[in-house]
């Protein structure tokens, strides 16, 4: 396999990665989350893909790069930003350049070494989250064991002291 065609396939795979840790990531954080991939140097017009309800992919225009796409986002989101203090912009880059630009249109950046962790506690939170078992009835003597419930019991008769 030619190199060229050897790192395209590299990259494939390491933007699929990135799309499937995202949409786990936007989904357990209830973020709006888009993706912006660099087309600059290959000749294909822009175009998105909706992968979900809290996830988006963009790919950029030829000619275009993934900075010059997230500049104009940021200065489009931001009037919302000043609306609502409740509407948050977080644009994740190590781009120096970039982190200063996102700051002046009132959005907020978080580097890729931060986003990446964000990511990985999610996922380790995600494993340790057991959702609990459904009661029975709307009752809480209902969702504890048979012990805790006679030992409530025997309290609430006064046959036992504290």
């Amino acid at each position: 396999m030619p190199e060229k065609t050897r790192d395209r396939a590299g990259l494939e795979a390491a933007r699929g990665q990135l799309i499937e840790e995202m949409i786990n990531y936007s989904a357990f954080q209830g973020f709006e989350t888009q993706i912006v991939f660099d087309a600059q140097y290959q000749n294909t017009c822009s175009n998105q893909e909706a992968i979900n309800q809290n996830l988006c992919v963009h790919y950029t225009d030829f000619g275009q790069t993934a900075d010059t796409y997230i500049e104009k986002a940021c200065a489009s989101f931001r009037p919302y930003l000043k609306q609502s203090h409740l509407c948050r912009l977080i644009v994740a880059t190590s781009d120096r350049t970039q982190q200063l630009m996102v700051l002046g249109y009132g959005a907020e950046w978080m580097s890729a070494m931060q986003l990446y962790y964000a990511v990985a506690s999610t996922v380790r939170a995600r494993r340790q989250y057991k959702p609990q078992k459904q009661s029975s009835s709307r009752f809480l003597a209902n969702s504890i064991d048979a012990k805790s419930r006679q030992r409530l019991a025997e309290l609430r008769m006064g046959l036992k002291d504290l």
